[in-house]
C-alpha cells in the first residue's frame, strides 16, 4: 500500500518502486496519462502543456 508520506518524499524506494510496479501490473497505475515527449524544437509547447495541467511529465527527445 502506497501512503500519502511515500508521495511526499518520504519513501523508502526499495518498498515504493515494487509497489508502482504491482499497481502497473494490475492496471492501477497508468503511467503514461502522466508523461507527454515532445521534440527538442516543442520545448516551449511542453513547459506550456505542463503550466495548463495537460501533462504532468514533459519530456523532450533530442
Amino acid at each position: 500500500m502506497i501512503h500519502h508520506r511515500d508521495i511526499a518524499g518520504e519513501s523508502k524506494l526499495d518498498l515504493f518502486i515494487p509497489a508502482l510496479v504491482e499497481l502497473y501490473r494490475q492496471g492501477n497505475f497508468p503511467f503514461y496519462r502522466l508523461v507527454k515527449f515532445y521534440f527538442r524544437n516543442q520545448i516551449n509547447q511542453a513547459a506550456e502543456d505542463s503550466e495548463k495541467g495537460l501533462t504532468i511529465k514533459p519530456i523532450t527527445r533530442m
